[in-house]
């Protein structure tokens, strides 16, 4: 599927003209989410049939990277609705439909967000500290505080997990609540360095129902080999390596720009486009980039194709993320310098891009676990 069929230039540079508004402002892009959903893009993932764009997440990842260079808080914000959605999809093409209607509703119109972070809970999928509490009527009712909570302002639907303590041993309970129901809310507490237009405010759950049709799994704490765990995982650190790529490409064509531009005095007025120490820097920051695409898009496609990587698929996927963001921030620094003394200013297109890449750090898998996994396969296990 074409990338630009997808997403229009006139849609992109409307959604860049306004980025820097939202980010000065620290507000949600709603007119950028008016206007994605309106060329059919939140339906990305949902099957042509029902009403969606049918595409893969190979797709998707080249959507995002595109939707990133214009506005990367923009496209983070819409990236939790995606991998929700591209869960379903990974779901639905290995035969499980039980996220099924994640994609109906999506094609409908509603908006899905990722309320699964919790502050000090460095098991992330493998355990939980929000109490999951089962109810008479098969559902649950979840009580813990979310972090990072992306679209905060509008999804309407929130996939997230807790614990449920009341039989013989503890199970990881997943579940769906909508915002019509009682017993959430937000804290206003969204005020970052960068990537401020996601508006990811922390949301309180104080005994929200998710009803037993939402109720998608139960699954034991620890490690887990369950499906949803994985697409979980892989669509996870697959379109947030799309954003931070994307964010990059901009950040370098930015620079290009500027060597183009900017003229140095000491040459006789001279671009420094022919400064060889600015060529050199330059080159060097695009053979890293070039570098991160075909990860990004052998992974992205094997994920399509139903390729069966076993474990060596956690190496793959927390390999990639760490790369694409470590890379993206190194891109970015490179720009800063060819861009000399005026991108440090504030209100600069460069400026914020400094301050969105730095997000990268703090998604997971974050470094050490990425090495940590790593090492995992490539020498086994820690000895206790």
């Amino acid at each position: 599927m074409d990338a630009a069929e997808a997403l229009p230039d006139s849609l992109l540079e409307a959604i860049r003209s306004r980025a820097a508004g939202y980010d000065e402002r620290n507000g949600f892009p709603h007119e950028d989410l008016d206007a994605l959903a309106a060329v059919g893009y939140l339906a990305a993932f949902v099957p042509r049939e029902v009403g969606g764009l049918g595409a893969g997440l190979d797709d998707v990842v080249r959507f995002q990277r595109r939707l990133a260079a214009a506005a990367p808080a923009t496209a983070l914000a819409v990236n939790m609705h995606l991998v929700w959605t591209g869960v379903a999809r990974l779901l639905a093409d290995r035969g499980d439909d039980s996220l099924a209607f994640v994609l109906e509703e999506a094609g409908a119109g509603e908006v899905f967000a990722f309320g699964v972070s919790e502050a000090g809970n460095d098991a992330v999928l493998f355990d939980s500290l929000t109490d999951a509490v089962p109810q008479p009527d098969g559902g649950y009712r979840f009580t813990g505080t979310k972090v990072f909570t992306s679209l905060a302002p509008r999804w309407t639907r929130l996939g997230t997990f807790g614990k449920d303590t009341s039989g013989e041993e503890p199970l990881l309970v997943w579940g769906f609540i909508r915002r019509d129901q009682p017993g959430w809310r937000h804290l206003e507490d969204w005020d970052t360095l960068g990537m401020r237009a996601t508006q990811s405010c922390t949301t309180v759950l104080e005994g929200v129902h998710a009803p037993a049709d939402r109720i998608v799994r139960r699954l034991p704490v620890g490690p887990s080999p369950d499906l949803l765990v994985f697409g979980v995982f892989a669509v996870f650190e697959t379109l947030l390596a799309a954003v931070y790529t994307g964010l990059a490409e901009r950040a370098l064509q930015l620079a290009v720009e500027a060597a183009h531009r900017r003229r140095s005095h000491r040459s006789g007025g001279r671009p420094y486009a022919q400064d060889p120490d600015i060529r050199w820097q330059l080159a060097e920051a695009a053979m890293a980039l070039d570098a991160v695409l075909p990860q990004l898009e052998r992974v992205a496609a094997d994920l399509d194709a139903g390729v069966d990587r076993g474990a060596g698929w956690f190496r793959a996927l927390s390999g990639l993320k760490h790369r694409a963001a470590s890379t993206a921030k190194d891109v970015v620094d490179t720009a800063l310098r060819v861009g000399g003394g005026g991108a440090y200013f504030r209100g600069g297109e460069l400026e914020r891009l400094y301050r969105d890449v730095l997000a990268g750090l703090y998604h997971p898998s974050d470094p050490e676990s990425a090495h940590a996994t790593v090492a995992k396969d490539l020498l086994g296990p820690l000895e206790p």
